[in-house]
């Protein structure tokens, strides 16, 4: 993995510490508060919400860090970023405070601003993460596994928060919410511990949660594959590397579709029918031979595996 060489971004870090301390903040409402909103402890959406947003700044200043001249343009598209995020959260956690929806909430003028707001921010998030992402895929990073696990990551993420727009505009069932997470039962269904996800329909933000932090588990496991090249002499040989993080690629893309299909059934995670189980067998055996075949490469390169 190559050595950093640019300081991180600083308000992608301020921002990350920031939502840290939310998420704090998020969690003794939790256990404070016994206010229900669509359905959820009313505290439970800000405190994924903050967890979200420090895991994708720390992941973005880290991956812009690893690049070896500074781009003044991406700087500024991470501010950018920062900001749209900051007017997300002041919205999400304002809402809660007042007891009322922050997602799909047209009910009064005042909530009707504040949902094209965030709607607004999501859109130039999204655009500045763009940018961000093809900065950074014609920027050589290390070897081919690593450069690949930042531009294949990336794309994946964009592809999940594009996902998100699968939500608004979906008919609700409640006057003045234009937009619902679940399909074939209205928000508010039972739901799985940690996430919330629902138990008994499909749900909307698994495969915008699933897709969205691609941005921290490609380039991890790029990592993880050099942590274990110390051991492991087989990882020593690049076409072995970038033949399993390719594979990883293709395999958690072929994921984040397989979700996305089931919830737009109305099929809880949780409680697969037989096409899914069998899509996720198929993924599965396609992942096997890829890591196979990514292994076999070493053997046309089997001095450097000796070396």
């Amino acid at each position: 993995m190559p050595v950093r060489n640019l300081p991180l971004h600083r308000p992608l870090l301020y921002f990350a510490g920031v939502n840290a301390v939310l998420f704090v903040v998020a969690l003794v409402g939790v256990v404070l508060d016994d206010r229900v909103i669509a359905g959820s402890t009313a505290w439970f959406k800000p405190a994924k919400f903050a967890l979200s947003f420090v895991l994708y700044s720390v992941a973005l200043a880290w991956l812009m860090s690893l690049r070896p001249t500074a781009s003044r343009l991406m700087n500024v598209m991470a501010t950018v970023i920062v900001v749209a995020g900051a007017i997300e959260q002041v919205i999400i956690f304002g809402q809660v405070a007042r007891g009322v929806r922050s997602h799909f909430n047209t009910t009064t003028t005042f909530n009707s601003v504040m949902w094209v707001t965030m709607g607004l921010t999501i859109v130039v998030l999204f655009l500045a993460t763009f940018v961000v992402a093809v900065v950074l895929s014609f920027a050589r990073i290390g070897d081919a596994a690593t450069t690949w696990s930042i531009r294949l990551g990336l794309a994946i993420t964009l592809v999940g928060l594009g996902l998100g727009n699968l939500m608004p505009g979906r008919e609700s069932g409640v006057e003045g919410i234009a937009g619902a997470h679940t399909v074939g039962a209205p928000d508010g269904t039972p739901g799985m511990p940690l996430t919330g996800w629902s138990t008994t329909a499909g749900d909307l933000r698994i495969p915008h949660f699933v897709g969205m932090h691609a941005l921290q588990f490609l380039p991890l496991f790029a990592a993880l594959l050099v942590v274990l090249a110390a051991r492991v002499p087989l990882l020593r040989v690049h076409s072995v590397r970038f033949g399993l993080v390719v594979t990883f690629a293709v395999g958690y893309a072929a994921v984040v579709a397989l979700v996305t299909w089931q919830a737009l059934r109305g099929q809880p995670l949780m409680h697969p029918d037989q096409s899914t189980l069998t899509a996720a067998a198929a993924i599965g055996v396609v992942v096997v031979l890829g890591a196979l075949a990514s292994i076999a490469s070493a053997f046309a390169t089997r001095q450097e595996v000796l070396a």
